[in-house]
């Protein structure tokens, strides 16, 4: 199979299966009369099993990992329990602080809802923030928060949550 044949077969986009390539998860053999790239059965078998590995969670170095263990006649199984079993706190701490964001946005709208637009003057910014009365307990936690949290942490996610990332 081609490079669109495998992703049609997919359900992918050709860039998918070339980039899948290039990470080393898939292996095609080159047509020697032209040099395409030639996929196999065994292509669109690894690209569905890449596929149902990404809707787990599992980054696509991991799944390069699982992939090593089962070429390599190992059974990958133990790693990916031990790999869901690690990430599914994370996740739901993750949830969490999501759900926490969401219930802060909401108060913040509904407090903003009837205040009028205001113009930056030298002493404000953007008044709908500087006059927001955030509750303590909230405030409290994200400002400790930032200052135990490395940088880089903070500025990969917006919302100033970190998730261990």
């Amino acid at each position: 199979m081609k490079v669109i044949e495998l992703a049609r077969s997919a359900g992918v986009t050709a860039e998918t299966v070339r980039h899948y390539t290039r990470e080393g998860l898939l292996h095609p053999e080159r047509d020697p009369r032209n040099g395409y790239q030639c996929y196999g059965n065994d292509s669109l078998t690894r690209l569905r099993f890449i596929q149902r590995a990404r809707t787990l969670g599992f980054s696509l170095r991991e799944i390069g990992e699982i992939l090593g263990h089962a070429d390599h006649g190992d059974s990958p199984c133990p790693m990916v329990r031990d790999l869901l079993a690690a990430r599914l706190p994370e996740i739901q701490q993750r949830i969490s602080e999501l759900e926490q964001l969401a219930a802060r946005m909401g108060s913040a709208l509904n407090s903003w809802a009837e205040m009028p637009d205001g113009v930056p003057d030298g002493n404000t910014i953007c008044q709908l923030i500087e006059h927001w009365n955030q509750p303590c307990q909230s405030a409290n936690s994200v400002h400790e928060r930032d200052r135990s949290t490395p940088r880089h942490h903070l500025a990969a996610d917006p919302g100033g949550l970190t998730y261990g990332g």
